[in-house]
């Protein structure tokens, strides 16, 4: 087997598998800027983590690690093998990928993600979507990615159709840089699967004993089978008392659930004790990631001349500064 090359690009990231003699040179070359390009805007807007910061992420030694060998400790598109599959409920899969070293962690620190790049059905251009892991990022060898798949989704639907032995490639990206102790309490709202970078972030934060940051995490989903962490959950917040609480928001509950029915609304915010406007919330980090209705709702819009709404989350008292949007 030749040596991995961390920089070496799929060269499906630049055409399908096959007919590749009816694409012209000027497509597969826009294909590709264009990928790149989606990759460096991620990478520009967000600071990339050393080996060394990438331990401190996640609560690993710094000499455990070899700073540039990690397969996705930095920029490249990489091309991971599907070990597994998992049906989590009636629409969520878990789909586990092979590192190329299985002797060691991703390199990816906390709150990072993977632009997943595919040409589903034969497509010319690509599809790509970000997915954050949801494994222990100290696990070594492995990778894993919870997919929900979405009506009429092209990468969903790609994604929940590979099989084991599938390959799929994937570019590392950074997002919010983690500083440990940086904010006493972070405020974390998710709809949907928009739970996997607050899931990821809680795990880190938790399993670090030098992080002593308390989380109220705000979950809104669909129904009950949507809480597909809601094991995992209850265990950190068990082992971990008085770091994390824990709010379910359900639109459709079932008859007997023990969820409060509804949204994510101010009133559901207060009553798990978010209230930007109080003295000890002013060092409050507000994380925020879920479908753009509920986003828009809770940020508020801008407009011309001062002309935006104001959003719930800035009705409560807290700034933009302290707002996150993954």
């Amino acid at each position: 087997m030749p040596p991995y090359n961390p920089f070496k690009i799929n060269p499906n990231f630049l055409r399908p598998p096959f007919k590749a003699s009816v694409m012209s040179t000027q497509v597969a070359v826009a294909a590709g800027v264009a990928g790149l390009g989606i990759y460096a805007f991620y990478l520009r807007r967000n600071a990339s983590g050393s080996a060394t910061g990438t331990a401190l992420a996640t609560n690993m030694d710094a000499s455990d690690l070899k700073p540039g060998k990690l397969p996705l400790s930095g920029f490249g598109f990489h091309s991971l093998r599907l070990h597994s599959t998992e049906l989590i409920n009636h629409n969520t899969k878990k789909l586990r990928f092979e590192l190329p070293d299985r002797s060691q962690p991703s390199g990816m620190g906390l709150t990072s993600a993977l632009l997943t790049i595919s040409f589903p059905k034969g497509r010319w251009l690509p599809v790509i979507r970000p997915y954050t892991p949801t494994n222990d990022l100290n696990e070594p060898g492995f990778v894993e990615l919870m997919v929900k798949l979405y009506p009429g989704g092209k990468q969903s639907t790609h994604l929940h159709s590979l099989q084991p032995g599938d390959t799929l490639t994937v570019a590392p990206i950074p997002e919010l840089k983690w500083t440990l102790n940086k904010h006493p309490h972070v405020a974390m709202i998710a709809g949907g699967a928009g739970i996997t970078p607050m899931y990821q972030l809680v795990r880190g934060i938790l399993t670090n004993p030098a992080d002593k940051t308390r989380i109220t995490l705000v979950w809104g989903v669909n129904t009950d089978e949507d809480i597909f962490l809601r094991d995992q959950l209850a265990e950190l917040e068990q082992n971990y008392p008085g770091r994390l609480k824990t709010v379910y928001v359900v639109a459709q509950p079932a008859a007997q659930s023990p969820h409060q029915k509804g949204f994510v609304t101010r009133q559901v915010l207060e009553q798990a004790g978010l209230n930007g406007a109080t003295e000890k919330s002013k060092g409050t980090k507000v994380l925020l990631c879920g479908p753009p209705a509920m986003e828009k709702a809770l940020k508020g819009t801008k407009g011309w001349v001062g002309g935006g709404k104001k959003g719930v989350l800035q009705e409560l008292g807290y700034t933009q500064d302290q707002i996150y949007n993954f």
